[in-house]
């Protein structure tokens, strides 16, 4: 992305001023590697699979996007600020 931004793993949209870090492999599951993540999409993953799904997923964001509720919310925050929260529902 333009001038430098950092962009989150699973929307795309550029972080703001809140930015969390994601382990695609939960730390539970021996997972080092992190990504950054708006608040309200590393809600959104957690929300949506488990410590165990996430560790079978991996660093697979194409099958993250692929679950019906995560394409959703995407398409919901799509136009969203970047530092835009609000409630995550399960």
């Amino acid at each position: 992305m333009s001038e430098g931004r950092t962009t989150c793993w699973l929307c795309e949209r550029p972080v703001g001023t809140r930015v969390q870090y994601h382990h695609p492999i939960p730390k539970s599951k021996k997972g080092r590697f992190t990504v950054p993540v708006h608040p309200i999409c590393h809600q959104a993953i957690h929300a949506n699979f488990t410590n165990a799904e996430l560790a079978r997923i991996g660093e697979n964001r194409e099958t993250l996007i692929a679950n019906e509720a995560v394409a959703k919310f995407l398409r919901w925050i799509a136009d969203k600020p970047p530092d835009f929260h609000a409630p995550t529902r399960k």
